[in-house]
């Protein structure tokens, strides 16, 4: 399911003022994919979460699923939508009182699914989260990585067109994240689903996005597709996100504090390919490497060179149209300063 915002806006009064939380916001949200929106706390993306969900609705703007406009739906047909929306949330929102299996076929029973198809989607679900052994096991004793994929599993029972994950592996550590987000992708992939990750953490639009959007102070910042977004940042929340991730995990290793004038990004293939020793035999120029990395996105390898090239003014031009010309993209990192 496409989903489409036109210029949305949503503002609250508190007792320091207005905060106009999403603030003429436009996005495509293409059928079929896993689109990442990012921010920092306070950036407006929770809000922007609850609109593209219909728990709120917008003072102006639209909001259109496929060719229909839905923010604007009555009662009873609002209802129905929000059937077709599955949600995921960072607490898990499962019931204490129910076992794994009655947390799954909850939202059955409000839809008044007849019994005995319950009992069989529930099976189907919990065999697609791998937990068919622990249907009657209290949420009480399932571990957080557990819980989450019941919570996937219950969002996924009605048999939704888009789901929304709001935060959905913040509460997780590391390794649990990321199994987390390979079932996420190996979802999304077999319902081809529009799944919508609201996160503050780079490193989930990175290793489970394949397009991402930017949001701060209530705008979208920045937007494309991950590999994109991550070889050339624009914005500076999005350069401080991706320096963020390199500290946490280093992924370009320095070798020398000195020089670096160039930034070279190598996207797919080119990671493989011998480009800086065909430019070498090609023009007279030296290249100095002072630091190199490859960062692995879903499909795609992204590699980071920082180097000086020396020689003459006119073989340095040479050099770096030849680079450009061979699809790497390149930054001179004296003129980002």
């Amino acid at each position: 399911m496409q989903i489409k915002l036109n210029d949305l806006k949503k503002s609250y009064s508190t007792k320091d003022g207005v905060v106009n939380a999403v603030n003429g916001i436009s996005l495509e949200i293409p059928d079929n994919t896993i689109f990442g929106i990012i921010g920092k706390s306070g950036a407006g993306k929770s809000t922007l979460v609850r609109l593209i969900s219909l728990l709120e609705k917008p003072d102006s703007g639209s909001v259109f699923y496929g060719e229909k406009q839905v923010d604007n739906l009555g009662k009873n047909e609002l209802i129905a939508q929000r059937r077709r929306i599955g949600m995921i949330f960072q607490n898990f929102n499962l019931f204490s009182s129910r076992t794994a299996a009655k947390n799954i076929a909850y939202p059955l029973e409000i839809c008044n699914t007849p019994k005995d198809k319950i009992e069989t989607r529930v099976k189907e679900m919990l065999n697609l989260v791998g937990l068919a052994d622990r249907a009657d096991a209290p949420v009480s004793t399932l571990s957080g990585g557990q819980k989450q994929r019941i919570a996937i599993a219950r969002a996924l029972a009605t048999e939704p067109d888009i789901l929304f994950c709001d935060e959905a592996t913040s509460a997780l550590d590391p390794q649990t994240t990321q199994s987390i987000l390979d079932l996420i992708r190996q979802i999304q992939a077999k319902m081809n689903l529009t799944v919508v990750m609201i996160t503050h953490q780079m490193e989930v639009v990175r290793d489970a996005c394949s397009l991402v959007a930017v949001v701060d102070d209530g705008r979208v910042v920045e937007q494309g597709t991950v590999s994109d977004v991550f070889t050339c940042p624009k914005s500076l929340v999005t350069k401080d996100f991706i320096s963020r991730i390199t500290q946490a995990q280093p992924q370009i290793l320095r070798w020398s504090e000195d020089g670096g004038k160039y930034i070279l990004h190598f996207v797919g293939s080119d990671t493989d390919r011998p480009v800086l020793s065909d430019l070498c035999k090609k023009i007279d120029v030296d290249l100095n490497i002072r630091a190199g990395g490859i960062q692995n996105l879903p499909g795609k390898k992204i590699g980071t060179m920082i180097t000086d090239i020396t020689g003459s003014q006119e073989n340095v031009e040479k050099a770096l149209a030849y680079l450009k010309e061979r699809g790497i993209l390149v930054e001179d990192a004296e003129e980002e300063k």
